[in-house]
Protein backbone atom coordinates (compact mmCIF):
# COMPACT_ATOMS: atom_id res chain seq x y z
CA UNK A 1 0.00 0.00 0.00
CA UNK A 2 1.34 3.41 -0.97
CA UNK A 3 2.40 5.74 1.73
CA UNK A 4 0.27 8.73 2.61
CA UNK A 5 3.02 11.15 1.52
CA UNK A 6 3.05 9.73 -2.00
CA UNK A 7 -0.71 10.32 -2.42
CA UNK A 8 -0.61 13.92 -1.18
CA UNK A 9 -0.41 16.90 -3.57
CA UNK A 10 3.02 18.45 -3.97
CA UNK A 11 3.93 21.87 -5.27
CA UNK A 12 6.31 21.93 -8.20
CA UNK A 13 8.80 24.63 -7.46
CA UNK A 14 10.21 24.99 -10.96
CA UNK A 15 6.81 25.41 -12.61
CA UNK A 16 5.72 27.81 -9.88
CA UNK A 17 8.77 29.99 -10.37
CA UNK A 18 8.31 30.06 -14.15
CA UNK A 19 4.64 31.00 -13.87
CA UNK A 20 5.48 33.70 -11.37
CA UNK A 21 7.92 35.28 -13.82
CA UNK A 22 5.53 35.10 -16.80
CA UNK A 23 1.95 34.91 -15.46
CA UNK A 24 0.32 35.59 -18.86
CA UNK A 25 1.97 32.69 -20.64
CA UNK A 26 0.49 29.23 -21.10
CA UNK A 27 2.19 26.00 -20.08
CA UNK A 28 2.11 22.55 -21.62
CA UNK A 29 2.52 19.38 -19.61
CA UNK A 30 4.85 16.71 -20.94
CA UNK A 31 4.06 13.03 -20.53
CA UNK A 32 7.59 12.39 -19.32
CA UNK A 33 8.57 13.55 -15.88
CA UNK A 34 11.95 14.87 -14.91
CA UNK A 35 14.40 12.96 -12.80
CA UNK A 36 13.01 14.41 -9.56
CA UNK A 37 9.36 14.01 -10.49
CA UNK A 38 8.96 17.60 -11.69
CA UNK A 39 6.79 18.60 -14.66
CA UNK A 40 8.81 19.32 -17.79
CA UNK A 41 7.84 22.71 -19.21
CA UNK A 42 8.80 23.47 -22.81
CA UNK A 43 10.18 26.97 -23.14
CA UNK A 44 11.65 28.41 -26.32
CA UNK A 45 14.32 31.03 -26.61
CA UNK A 46 11.81 33.87 -26.86
CA UNK A 47 10.27 33.14 -23.48
CA UNK A 48 6.98 31.65 -24.82
CA UNK A 49 5.85 28.14 -24.04
CA UNK A 50 5.00 25.76 -26.84
CA UNK A 51 5.26 26.25 -30.60
CA UNK A 52 1.56 26.89 -31.31
CA UNK A 53 1.76 30.64 -30.79
CA UNK A 54 4.71 30.89 -33.14
CA UNK A 55 2.86 28.97 -35.88
CA UNK A 56 -0.23 31.16 -35.49
CA UNK A 57 1.83 34.32 -35.69
CA UNK A 58 3.58 33.12 -38.83
CA UNK A 59 0.25 32.25 -40.45
CA UNK A 60 -1.14 35.69 -39.67
CA UNK A 61 1.95 37.33 -41.08
CA UNK A 62 1.65 35.38 -44.34
CA UNK A 63 -2.03 36.26 -44.65
CA UNK A 64 -1.32 39.95 -44.12
CA UNK A 65 1.41 39.86 -46.73
CA UNK A 66 -0.82 38.13 -49.26
CA UNK A 67 -3.77 40.50 -48.65
CA UNK A 68 -4.12 43.03 -51.44
CA UNK A 69 -5.68 46.48 -51.18
CA UNK A 70 -9.32 46.58 -52.28
CA UNK A 71 -9.79 48.40 -55.60
CA UNK A 72 -12.04 51.42 -55.96
CA UNK A 73 -15.71 51.13 -56.80
CA UNK A 74 -15.13 52.73 -60.22
CA UNK A 75 -12.92 49.82 -61.33
CA UNK A 76 -13.97 46.48 -62.80
CA UNK A 77 -12.07 44.55 -60.13
CA UNK A 78 -14.32 45.96 -57.40
CA UNK A 79 -17.46 44.40 -58.92
CA UNK A 80 -15.73 41.19 -59.96
CA UNK A 81 -15.92 39.86 -56.40
CA UNK A 82 -19.73 40.14 -56.45
CA UNK A 83 -19.89 37.65 -59.32
CA UNK A 84 -17.64 35.13 -57.58
CA UNK A 85 -20.33 32.63 -56.49
CA UNK A 86 -20.92 28.98 -57.25
CA UNK A 87 -24.08 27.17 -58.28
CA UNK A 88 -24.84 25.82 -54.82
CA UNK A 89 -24.84 29.31 -53.29
CA UNK A 90 -27.16 30.70 -55.96
CA UNK A 91 -29.57 27.75 -55.62
CA UNK A 92 -29.56 28.10 -51.84
CA UNK A 93 -30.47 31.78 -52.11
CA UNK A 94 -33.19 31.07 -54.65
CA UNK A 95 -34.61 28.46 -52.29
CA UNK A 96 -34.57 30.98 -49.47
CA UNK A 97 -36.51 33.51 -51.59
CA UNK A 98 -39.14 30.91 -52.54
CA UNK A 99 -39.70 29.71 -48.96
CA UNK A 100 -39.76 32.76 -46.67
CA UNK A 101 -40.22 32.07 -42.97
CA UNK A 102 -40.89 34.44 -40.07
CA UNK A 103 -37.75 35.07 -38.08
CA UNK A 104 -35.54 33.77 -40.90
CA UNK A 105 -33.54 36.72 -42.14
CA UNK A 106 -32.52 36.32 -45.79
CA UNK A 107 -29.47 38.58 -45.42
CA UNK A 108 -28.15 36.89 -42.30
CA UNK A 109 -28.97 33.26 -43.11
CA UNK A 110 -28.51 33.23 -46.90
CA UNK A 111 -26.19 36.07 -47.90
CA UNK A 112 -23.96 35.87 -44.80
CA UNK A 113 -22.38 39.27 -45.55
CA UNK A 114 -21.46 38.12 -49.07
CA UNK A 115 -24.01 39.67 -51.46
CA UNK A 116 -23.70 38.78 -55.13
CA UNK A 117 -24.88 40.43 -58.33
CA UNK A 118 -24.69 37.29 -60.46
CA UNK A 119 -28.03 35.90 -59.33
CA UNK A 120 -30.02 39.17 -59.47
CA UNK A 121 -28.60 40.06 -62.89
CA UNK A 122 -29.61 36.80 -64.56
CA UNK A 123 -32.92 36.58 -62.72
CA UNK A 124 -33.92 40.01 -64.06
CA UNK A 125 -32.70 39.12 -67.58
CA UNK A 126 -34.60 35.82 -67.56
CA UNK A 127 -37.78 37.44 -66.26
CA UNK A 128 -37.64 40.15 -68.95
CA UNK A 129 -37.23 37.66 -71.81
CA UNK A 130 -39.87 35.30 -70.41
CA UNK A 131 -42.33 38.19 -70.15
CA UNK A 132 -41.74 39.23 -73.76
CA UNK A 133 -41.92 35.67 -75.11
CA UNK A 134 -45.04 34.67 -73.21
CA UNK A 135 -46.72 37.95 -74.18
CA UNK A 136 -46.20 37.07 -77.85
CA UNK A 137 -47.25 33.45 -77.33
CA UNK A 138 -50.52 34.64 -75.83
CA UNK A 139 -51.44 36.33 -79.12
CA UNK A 140 -50.35 33.28 -81.14
CA UNK A 141 -52.59 30.97 -79.12
CA UNK A 142 -55.45 33.45 -79.36
CA UNK A 143 -55.10 33.57 -83.15
CA UNK A 144 -55.55 29.80 -83.34
CA UNK A 145 -58.84 30.10 -81.50
CA UNK A 146 -60.03 33.14 -83.43
CA UNK A 147 -58.70 33.57 -87.01
CA UNK A 148 -59.95 37.15 -87.07
CA UNK A 149 -57.14 38.16 -84.67
CA UNK A 150 -54.09 39.30 -86.60
CA UNK A 151 -50.73 38.50 -84.96
CA UNK A 152 -47.53 40.39 -85.64
CA UNK A 153 -44.28 39.93 -83.66
CA UNK A 154 -43.97 42.56 -80.95
CA UNK A 155 -40.24 42.90 -80.39
CA UNK A 156 -40.65 46.13 -78.48
CA UNK A 157 -41.91 44.11 -75.51
CA UNK A 158 -38.37 42.87 -74.88
CA UNK A 159 -37.16 46.45 -74.46
CA UNK A 160 -40.11 47.45 -72.30
CA UNK A 161 -39.71 44.41 -70.05
CA UNK A 162 -35.95 44.88 -69.66
CA UNK A 163 -36.20 48.57 -68.78
CA UNK A 164 -39.05 47.97 -66.34
CA UNK A 165 -37.46 45.04 -64.50
CA UNK A 166 -33.95 46.47 -64.23
CA UNK A 167 -35.15 49.91 -63.16
CA UNK A 168 -37.32 48.35 -60.49
CA UNK A 169 -34.52 46.07 -59.25
CA UNK A 170 -32.05 48.97 -58.93
CA UNK A 171 -33.95 52.21 -58.33
CA UNK A 172 -36.34 50.91 -55.68
CA UNK A 173 -33.51 49.39 -53.57
CA UNK A 174 -31.57 52.64 -53.98
CA UNK A 175 -34.50 54.67 -52.67
CA UNK A 176 -35.09 52.18 -49.86
CA UNK A 177 -31.42 52.20 -48.84
CA UNK A 178 -31.35 56.00 -48.84
CA UNK A 179 -34.49 56.19 -46.70
CA UNK A 180 -33.15 53.66 -44.17
CA UNK A 181 -29.85 55.52 -44.02
CA UNK A 182 -31.72 58.76 -43.28
CA UNK A 183 -33.83 57.08 -40.61
CA UNK A 184 -30.72 55.63 -39.01
CA UNK A 185 -29.49 59.17 -38.45
CA UNK A 186 -32.75 59.89 -36.64
CA UNK A 187 -33.01 56.56 -34.79
CA UNK A 188 -29.51 55.45 -33.87
CA UNK A 189 -30.64 51.99 -32.75
CA UNK A 190 -31.82 51.06 -36.24
CA UNK A 191 -29.75 48.64 -38.28
CA UNK A 192 -28.85 49.15 -41.91
CA UNK A 193 -28.22 46.91 -44.90
CA UNK A 194 -25.69 47.89 -47.52
CA UNK A 195 -26.87 48.97 -50.94
CA UNK A 196 -25.65 45.76 -52.59
CA UNK A 197 -27.39 43.63 -49.96
CA UNK A 198 -30.65 45.47 -50.67
CA UNK A 199 -30.23 44.96 -54.44
CA UNK A 200 -29.48 41.29 -53.86
CA UNK A 201 -32.63 40.83 -51.76
CA UNK A 202 -34.82 42.48 -54.41
CA UNK A 203 -33.19 40.55 -57.24
CA UNK A 204 -33.78 37.15 -55.68
CA UNK A 205 -37.33 38.11 -54.67
CA UNK A 206 -38.25 38.39 -58.38
CA UNK A 207 -37.41 34.76 -59.15
CA UNK A 208 -40.86 33.50 -58.16
CA UNK A 209 -42.42 35.50 -61.02
CA UNK A 210 -40.53 33.51 -63.68
CA UNK A 211 -42.59 30.28 -63.32
CA UNK A 212 -45.68 32.39 -62.65
CA UNK A 213 -45.38 34.16 -66.01
CA UNK A 214 -45.10 30.79 -67.76
CA UNK A 215 -48.24 29.57 -65.97
CA UNK A 216 -50.08 32.68 -67.18
CA UNK A 217 -50.18 31.04 -70.62
CA UNK A 218 -53.10 28.98 -69.35
CA UNK A 219 -56.14 30.75 -70.87
CA UNK A 220 -58.16 30.70 -67.64
CA UNK A 221 -58.51 34.18 -66.09
CA UNK A 222 -59.27 33.13 -62.51
CA UNK A 223 -56.37 30.67 -62.54
CA UNK A 224 -54.01 33.36 -63.79
CA UNK A 225 -55.02 35.69 -60.98
CA UNK A 226 -54.59 32.88 -58.45
CA UNK A 227 -51.03 32.19 -59.59
CA UNK A 228 -50.25 35.91 -59.57
CA UNK A 229 -51.60 36.40 -56.04
CA UNK A 230 -49.61 33.42 -54.74
CA UNK A 231 -46.36 34.66 -56.33
CA UNK A 232 -46.94 38.17 -55.00
CA UNK A 233 -47.59 36.86 -51.49
CA UNK A 234 -44.39 34.78 -51.43
CA UNK A 235 -42.22 37.55 -52.87
CA UNK A 236 -43.62 40.33 -50.68
CA UNK A 237 -43.41 38.13 -47.57
CA UNK A 238 -39.71 37.56 -48.21
CA UNK A 239 -39.12 41.32 -48.43
CA UNK A 240 -41.13 42.06 -45.28
CA UNK A 241 -39.41 39.34 -43.22
CA UNK A 242 -36.01 40.63 -44.35
CA UNK A 243 -36.72 44.31 -43.68
CA UNK A 244 -38.53 43.83 -40.40
CA UNK A 245 -35.38 43.35 -38.22
CA UNK A 246 -34.15 46.71 -39.54
CA UNK A 247 -37.31 48.81 -39.27
CA UNK A 248 -38.68 47.40 -36.03
CA UNK A 249 -36.50 49.81 -34.04
CA UNK A 250 -38.20 52.73 -35.78
CA UNK A 251 -41.58 54.16 -34.86
CA UNK A 252 -44.66 52.12 -35.65
CA UNK A 253 -45.93 54.71 -38.11
CA UNK A 254 -42.68 54.86 -40.07
CA UNK A 255 -42.24 51.08 -40.10
CA UNK A 256 -45.85 50.48 -41.18
CA UNK A 257 -45.70 53.08 -43.96
CA UNK A 258 -42.37 51.76 -45.24
CA UNK A 259 -43.47 48.13 -45.39
CA UNK A 260 -46.80 49.12 -46.96
CA UNK A 261 -45.00 51.06 -49.71
CA UNK A 262 -42.69 48.10 -50.35
CA UNK A 263 -45.64 45.71 -50.76
CA UNK A 264 -47.58 48.24 -52.86
CA UNK A 265 -44.72 48.76 -55.31
CA UNK A 266 -44.31 45.00 -55.62
CA UNK A 267 -48.02 44.61 -56.34
CA UNK A 268 -47.92 47.41 -58.95
CA UNK A 269 -45.07 45.65 -60.74
CA UNK A 270 -46.95 42.35 -60.86
CA UNK A 271 -50.23 43.91 -61.99
CA UNK A 272 -48.51 46.09 -64.58
CA UNK A 273 -46.85 43.05 -66.14
CA UNK A 274 -50.16 41.20 -66.13
CA UNK A 275 -52.14 43.95 -67.85
CA UNK A 276 -49.48 45.02 -70.35
CA UNK A 277 -48.02 41.72 -71.52
CA UNK A 278 -51.20 39.68 -71.14
CA UNK A 279 -53.88 42.01 -72.44
CA UNK A 280 -57.41 40.63 -72.27
CA UNK A 281 -58.53 39.67 -75.75
CA UNK A 282 -61.85 40.89 -77.10
CA UNK A 283 -64.64 38.30 -76.92
CA UNK A 284 -65.37 36.29 -80.02
CA UNK A 285 -68.32 37.66 -81.99
CA UNK A 286 -71.38 35.52 -81.39
CA UNK A 287 -74.00 35.42 -84.15
CA UNK A 288 -77.61 35.48 -83.00
CA UNK A 289 -79.68 32.36 -83.71
CA UNK A 290 -82.08 34.33 -85.93
CA UNK A 291 -79.23 35.60 -88.08
CA UNK A 292 -77.66 32.18 -88.26
CA UNK A 293 -80.80 30.37 -89.46
CA UNK A 294 -82.48 32.99 -91.60
CA UNK A 295 -81.33 33.41 -95.17
CA UNK A 296 -81.46 36.74 -96.88
CA UNK A 297 -84.42 36.89 -99.27
CA UNK A 298 -83.64 38.01 -102.74
CA UNK A 299 -85.87 40.78 -104.03
CA UNK A 300 -87.17 40.05 -107.50
CA UNK A 301 -87.62 43.15 -109.57
CA UNK A 302 -90.40 43.16 -112.19
CA UNK A 303 -89.30 43.27 -115.77
CA UNK A 304 -89.35 46.59 -117.48
CA UNK A 305 -92.49 46.97 -119.49
CA UNK A 306 -92.08 48.16 -123.09
CA UNK A 307 -93.42 51.51 -123.92
CA UNK A 308 -96.79 51.51 -125.60
CA UNK A 309 -96.71 52.70 -129.15
CA UNK A 310 -99.33 55.33 -129.84
CA UNK A 311 -101.73 54.39 -132.56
Amino acid sequence: MAAADELAFHEFEEATNLLAQTPNETTTRSDQLGPKGHVAVAMDSGGSYGAEDEVEESDKTELLQEEKPQPGFWTFGYYQSFFDVDTSQVLDRIKGSLLPRPGHNFVRHRLRNRPDLYGPFWICATLAFVLAITGNLTLVLAQRRDPSIHYSPQFHKVTVASITIYCYAWLVPLALWGFLRWRKGVRERMGLYTFLETVCVYGYSLFVFIPTVVLWLIPVPWLQWLFGALALALSAAGLVFTLWPVVREDTRLAAGVLLSVVVLLHALLAMGCKFYFFQPLPPEPMASPHQATSQPTATVLPPTLPRSVAA
